[in-house]
């Protein structure tokens, strides 16, 4: 049955655009599931309603979390989809079945203070003296952190970005997100000067990050690597640290400063406003400790 996953691998990658990481991802998932069919003499064409739900069991039984087994069904929904809309079968066996539910987590968030602590970290090290490897490694690690927080954009995003997007002296950056969808983010003047200062170091090409790897650009894990050393030397905890922490930060500050909801959508790339919401959770939060400390009543 691995070309009925393979044909659908084909079409979310051909019509929906789906990204590789996400195409990896569903096809590790599909792939666990079709071979847990087939130890129970199924296939994907004749598996029933009871079949996914056992499935889903097996998963809570190895321990895997409710969120991971959501995102799991959720493949599984897409193919079992896709094999309906191709006449491939006639039912769909997971139309009735409920997704695991689970509390969803508040995202780590690293306040104001702690960011300019980072930037500043890094701006240093950009202009300290050392190897030519050694500069042009700090210069990019700085580039990089002042686009994050600048724009929130996704790790995926920030790492591919082509010189194209930054080459016109704008005030705004074109970016590629999922489904490759455009949208327009402002940059401000603070990171447009770091990014043309970077500009005039690198050799031509069409990346803005450019890496010897296959892909051509810097890898997120290379990213991420040097972000968590930049955070141990600013003296804050590395676990506390990664690229889409910075991502989170830059939702919630714009949030904690006045800014719409729609407008903090839009600058994410969000498809559903509800994706969103979650960062009004964490201000809620912020709120709630801010009265509990402050409020006159709660005075000892």
């Amino acid at each position: 049955m691995s070309h009925l996953v393979a044909s659908f691998l084909e079409m979310m990658s051909a019509e929906r655009g789906a990204a590789k990481n996400t195409i990896d991802a569903y096809r590790r998932d599909l792939t666990d599931y079709v071979g847990f069919l087939a130890g129970r003499g199924l296939t994907p064409l004749n598996g029933d309603r009871d079949a996914v739900t056992r499935y889903l069991d097996s998963l809570y039984a190895q321990g895997l979390s409710a969120s991971s087994s959501a995102r799991r069904l959720s493949a599984i929904r897409q193919f079992h989809q896709f094999l309906c809309a191709d006449n491939l079968r006639g039912d769909d066996p997971t139309r009735i079945v409920a997704s695991p539910k689970t509390r969803r987590a508040l995202p780590k968030v690293l306040s104001v203070a702690e960011v300019e602590k980072l930037l500043t970290s890094a701006e240093a090290a950009a202009n300290a003296e050392g190897t030519p490897a050694e500069q042009a490694g700090a210069l990019r690690l700085y580039v990089l952190l002042e686009l994050l927080y600048a724009t929130g954009m996704r790790v995926s995003e920030l790492v591919s970005l082509r010189r194209a997007a930054v080459m016109r002296d704008s005030s705004f950056i074109t970016v590629t997100g999922k489904g490759n969808k455009e949208r327009i983010v402002p940059l401000n003047d603070r990171t447009r000067d770091a990014i043309k200062a970077y500009l005039a170091t690198l050799e031509p090409g069409p990346f803005l990050f450019p890496a010897s790897g296959a892909e051509g650009y810097l890898s997120r894990q290379v990213f991420a690597r040097d972000l968590k050393g930049l955070a141990g030397r600013a003296g804050i905890g590395a676990a506390r640290v990664a690229p889409h922490v910075l991502r989170h930060a830059f939702a919630s500050h714009l949030l904690a400063g006045g800014a719409d909801l729609r407008v903090v959508q839009m600058l994410l790339g969000h498809a559903d406003i509800s994706t969103t919401q979650i960062y009004t959770h964490v201000l809620d939060e912020k709120l709630r400790t801010l009265v509990e400390t402050h409020h006159p009543l709660n005075q000892p």
